[in-house]
């Protein structure tokens, strides 16, 4: 009898896929009640008038505490970086995720060590069922290559999160610039600008009206408007963001009308997107050859040739009779 139908290996398979589905299940489940607190947090914030500017920016950047929080970092303490320069890139990493939490560091090196420690061991307590033919060294080799994967999982999982909330910082950029003209032209100043593009732009997109009210905060805290607006391209790690900032610096500097830039690089914002749209709309033939050739023209072979090499065939089976 095979390995692949083996009573064990078949009892492991249906065992391993039983737990991952309820795994799903059960992180759908909390998704979804995670989801409903957030939309119920946003209209309660939206609703009240006159609240503090550091309300929007407190909510949902801590991670999660409680006993399996503070195991992980008690873990990952004497594991994280004891250099200033490390320690300071990794906390900046962290603030680009839109994670602020003092704990996030070694709570962050903690799950590191103990994914690898967990997946090895599993690994290794099913390996008798799953890979049985297999020798010492081969299993060593491979129980070290899952204790690799489980230690980069965290860095994996950070550059994502990163990526995404870029991504969610770039989509929400355009309508943020155009709100702030609108602002800027009507007579506001521009910290008043940007606390009032701020508010109105916190339940569509929350991870920009977020970093402008950090940036608010920190003007009014008493940091200079340039070092504050460097902060913010810094933590955002933008083109566009970095290119209005320093747009914001030299006519802060040189007093130039901040209306008449905002309303110039506004446009000229607005056509680098137009122009990036058709790129991307000139790449999709090329793009698309691959499915196409793999695909579909197979698919139109069959149905088209297919029929006439049938008839080829009986013709052939009987002229040979």
């Amino acid at each position: 009898m095979s390995t692949l139908t083996s009573p064990p290996f078949i009892a492991a398979s249906l065992f391993f896929t039983s737990l991952l589905l309820a795994m799903v299940g059960i992180y759908l489940v909390i998704r979804a009640r995670k989801n409903r607190l957030r939309l119920i947090q946003k209209i309660k914030a939206a609703t009240i008038q006159g609240g503090s500017d550091s309300a929007g920016v407190n909510q949902h950047q801590s991670l999660p505490e409680g006993f399996v929080a503070r195991l992980l970092a008690r873990l990952g303490k004497p594991l994280q970086p004891k250099k200033a320069q490390e320690f300071r890139s990794k906390n900046l990493a962290f603030l680009r995720a839109g994670i602020r939490s003092s704990t996030a560091l070694p709570i962050f090196w903690g799950a590191k060590c103990v994914l690898a420690l967990a997946l090895a061991a599993v690994f290794l307590s099913l390996e008798t069922l799953l890979l049985a033919n297999i020798t010492g060294a081969g299993s060593l080799v491979l129980s070290l290559l899952v204790a690799l994967g489980g230690y980069f999982i965290p860095d994996l999982w950070l550059r994502l999160r990163t990526a995404e909330r870029m991504r969610r910082i770039q989509n929400g950029l355009p309508d943020a610039l155009d709100l702030m003209v609108v602002c800027v032209e009507a007579g506001m100043s521009l910290d008043a600008a940007t606390h009032r593009v701020a508010e109105e732009i916190r339940l569509q997109h929350k991870e920009l009206s977020e970093e402008l009210v950090l940036t608010n905060l920190e003007i009014r805290a008493g940091k200079l408007r340039r070092d504050a607006l460097r902060n913010l391209a810094l933590r955002t790690n933008l083109e566009d963001v970095s290119a209005l900032a320093s747009l914001l610096i030299q006519t802060d500097h040189l007093g130039t009308s901040v209306a008449q830039a905002l309303r110039v690089y506004s446009e000229s914002f607005r056509t680098q997107r137009m122009q990036k749209a058709e790129e991307i709309a000139a790449k999709l033939p090329v793009k698309l050859i691959l499915p196409l050739g793999l695909c579909i023209l197979p698919a139109i072979f069959i149905v088209v040739v297919g029929p006439a090499v049938i008839r080829l065939i009986r013709a052939l089976s009987a002229f040979g009779r």
